[in-house]
């Protein structure tokens, strides 16, 4: 059985912490600089849900792509829907995936474990070849999936093998936060946090992180990457659409992304706070408004 680790976290985030150059040009990076903004939304309803696996027919969990294609060699990141009381046969599959929870219980890990629930907010990672079974309770149960390439493909278990990687489960209660005085990423003055949770070691360096706002926040994230995917985990969230200035409401498993330097207007007008996924291949910079 997998054991719930915080130190992967603290291992991760020494490696990428320090600044780099490209940070200068998110300090210069302003509204008036950017001509054509990429800044682009998908909204939670309008996500459309097709069969994960058809070849389970009705018992198929449900998949809503956001970005990307799982079907084929492409970065993709999808949300998987499964009813209460769900539970996949032993299987394996072809690609790695990462995973965070959205919504209700989910167990993922090898066939003859105990149920160890994770709830939302909690981030697992399942190494292609490995036999493993998935399980949910709740009356809705949502897991953010990403894989580096596609396509996502489920096989038997006499297909199983050993890639070299190992899983990681990490429960939301071992998240380990870092704030404005760990990071240089977050503003003096801001009360928002980050935890960097893995990161690539291709040359694109991709990377995949938490931010957290807190209730009352009211700023900007500031990014320099070819690739910008973010998704809402918790809470509810503001964000203005530079092209017309139109406000939406992200509620989780709602989508914001940019395809270059972009500055990513948004508050938090909650009593909660908000949690974010971002994958990128460059850096941020949380600028709050106070």
């Amino acid at each position: 059985m997998r054991k719930i680790i915080t130190i992967f976290v603290i291992l991760v985030v020494c490696t990428v912490i320090p600044c780099c150059n490209s940070e200068n040009q998110i300090e210069k990076t302003t509204s008036e600089s950017i001509k054509e903004p990429t800044n682009k939304v998908l909204l939670s309803s309008q996500i459309q849900w097709e069969k994960l696996n058809p070849a389970r027919g009705d018992q198929s969990p449900k998949a809503g792509t956001i970005w990307g294609d799982r079907n084929k060699e492409v970065p993709t990141g999808f949300l998987a829907k499964f009813i209460d009381g769900f539970s996949s046969p032993p299987h394996i599959h072809n690609v790695t995936y990462r995973a965070i929870v959205i919504n209700g219980s989910i167990h993922n890990d090898d066939p003859k474990a105990e149920n160890m629930w994770m709830k939302p907010g909690s981030f697992w990672t399942q190494p292609a070849g490995e036999s493993h079974i998935t399980s949910a309770k709740g009356t809705e149960n949502i897991a953010l999936v990403e894989i580096d390439k596609g396509p996502y493909l489920v096989r038997p278990i006499d297909k199983a093998f050993d890639n070299g990687e190992r899983p990681i489960n990490i429960d939301v209660s071992n998240i380990i936060w870092l704030d404005h005085y760990a990071t240089n990423w977050i503003t003096t003055n801001s009360d928002a946090e980050i935890s960097f949770l893995w990161e690539s070691k291709s040359i694109e360096q991709h990377k995949g992180l938490f931010i957290k706002l807190p209730n009352g926040f009211n700023g900007e994230l500031k990014t320099n990457g070819t690739i910008v995917h973010t998704v809402i985990i918790k809470g509810l969230l503001n964000y203005t659409l530079p092209q017309t200035n139109e406000i939406k409401g992200l509620d989780p498993g709602s989508y914001f992304g940019s395809t270059n330097n972009a500055i990513h207007k948004v508050s938090n007008d909650t009593n909660n706070e908000v949690v974010l996924y971002m994958r990128t291949n460059g850096n941020i910079k949380i600028e709050e408004t106070k």
